[in-house]
């Protein structure tokens, strides 16, 4: 039996899971590392830790299966995006803590950028915008803070790179440093149109370009381990940010095709395909993926807070015991109470981009519980995805009717997919197989091994698993909807912000 090894190296967690011949999942091993919060707004994690987990969860499951190294025909790699690594070219020590995705300490930089006209450029060159959420900026903090590190910097002794490329240069002892065209292109300082990195937003950002790693394919050769680490070499041969593997994992090849995967966050891609849209509704310009060095483009839609708002209401609140509770509880729910959340725990993104708006609660009455939270926690994922997609549409005229495929912890629970398809008034695809990021990074290796089918043969085999259709009336949805947008206009009143 020839095996691949994906590796899902997630924001709370780093995952192995080995996948036969026939890209069915054998184990899985997971392994949770720490997260740091050293002030308000600011996640950090220690990479170090990162790589330790990944290490031990890749070795558990070899061992629980009798693999070695040997039977292992490729790793493919995904990763969370934008996380933000820099670290010794030498000793590969990191000079600070990993800056997560999440992270909004780079908010007045970007807000200095802004102001000083420089959006435009770089939203024409890289597809992003000015936020703290992307790479770029997180870098420059750790330059221009650490001491030492800008000079370090400077003379070619320090490198840079997301979650991947960190990973890339520790499994093979240093040899590689190398990313792939997804993540590079979230780093804000990436050129999709030409494919490389820019010159000129390097500059402004006062980033010395040899710290960057070299992009390729999304399938290509990334170096071997180090027989150190895995107990003999293995190639890696697939790398893609976890959004866009999630994209790959839904066989979303063809244009018009959109995902949405709801984990701590919800992330929706619509496949735009050779053609990079750009957006007047602040969506992202991305790339889906890049095969045998053609890239292929989409639209992306990020929400900050989708699962996390039901780990709030289990970890800060007590109101939940599990975050399986939650759609049993919602369907209790009072609802001629009409509570409304807006989970802007760490601000408000798609189609918004309001940093600095903070989370509220509309609605409440004396008879608001448990149940009543957990219904507008839910509902919350359902009207920010619904945001999404209209944006989507208005930047990318869609000649036929959009059903979405959906992923992610949450696309678990019927009634929080039952609730997702009555707010969008459209279906809602549930695959067979929900790991889909893990399944896209394998299929990349896999396929680059020569042992997993072309990309229309993986797309023959993407399965249904449950169709949720509208069932709720226009008139409640669109009742529903304008109070949720009254609920954002008063967040982000509240705030500060400006509607």
């Amino acid at each position: 039996m020839t095996y691949i090894l994906a590796i899902d190296q997630g924001t709370t967690s780093s995952r192995a899971i080995l996948f036969d011949e026939d890209m069915m999942a054998v184990n899985t091993v997971q392994a949770e590392f720490t997260q740091h919060f050293p002030q308000a707004g600011w996640v950090e994690h220690n990479a170090n830790e990162i790589w330790s987990t990944v290490k031990q969860v890749c070795r558990m499951v070899m061992n629980e299966n009798d693999v070695n190294a040997s039977e292992i025909a490729g790793i493919g790699i995904t990763n969370q995006r934008e996380t933000t690594v820099v670290w010794d070219r030498k000793t590969g020590e990191p000079v600070h803590n990993a800056i997560v995705w999440q992270d909004r300490r780079t908010a007045p930089f970007c807000e200095a950028l802004r102001k000083a006209g420089h959006e435009a450029e770089i939203t024409a060159t890289t597809g992003l915008l000015l936020d703290p959420y992307f790479s770029g900026t997180k870098l420059k903090w750790i330059l221009d803070t650490i001491p030492g590190a800008r000079a370090k910097a400077a003379k070619g002794d320090l490198l840079f790179g997301t979650i991947d490329t960190f990973l890339i240069w520790r499994l093979t002892d240093g040899k590689v440093h190398a990313t792939d065209a997804t993540n590079a292109a979230r780093t804000l300082m990436f050129d999709i149109h030409k494919g490389e990195w820019s010159a000129g937003i390097c500059e402004l950002l006062g980033v010395p370009m040899a710290m960057l790693p070299q992009v390729r394919d999304s399938a290509a050769d990334f170096g071997n381990t180090d027989s150190s680490v895995l107990g003999g070499p293995v190639a890696i041969l697939g790398v893609a940010g976890d959004q866009q593997a999630a994209t790959i994992g839904q066989a979303c090849f063809e244009p018009g095709m959109m995902k949405s995967t709801y984990g701590t966050g919800c992330f929706a891609l619509l496949n735009t395909g050779d053609t990079p849209v750009a957006s007047n509704n602040k969506m992202l310009t991305t790339i889906a993926y890049q095969l045998k060095g053609k890239r292929t483009y989409a639209l992306e839609g990020s929400i900050f807070i989708a699962g996390a708002a039901v780990q709030w209401l289990r970890d800060a609140m007590g109101m939940i015991a599990a975050a399986s509770e939650t759609g049993d509880l919602a369907r209790k729910a009072d609802t001629s109470q009409q509570v409304t959340l807006v989970p802007a725990f760490t601000g408000l993104g798609a189609p918004y981009w309001k940093p600095e708006c903070r989370g509220a609660v509309f609605g409440l009455t004396r008879n608001s519980g448990p149940a009543e939270f957990a219904r507008a926690a839910l509902e919350s994922v359902g009207f920010q995805t619904r945001d999404l997609l209209q944006a989507m549409q208005a930047d990318w005229q869609m000649d036929a009717d959009v059903v979405l495929r959906v992923d992610g912890g949450m696309s678990a629970s019927d009634w929080t997919m039952q609730s997702l398809a009555d707010i969008l008034g459209a279906p809602v695809d549930r695959p067979m197989i929900q790991e889909t990021t893990a399944l896209g990074a394998a299929w990349l290796a896999g396929m680059q091994a020569g042992i997993y089918p072309d990309q229309a043969g993986f797309a023959g085999t993407w399965a249904l698993d449950q169709r949720f259709t509208p069932e709720m009336s226009s008139d409640d949805r669109e009742v529903g909807y304008a109070r949720w947008q009254r609920a954002v206009q008063a967040a982000m009143s509240y705030s500060g912000e400006a509607l």
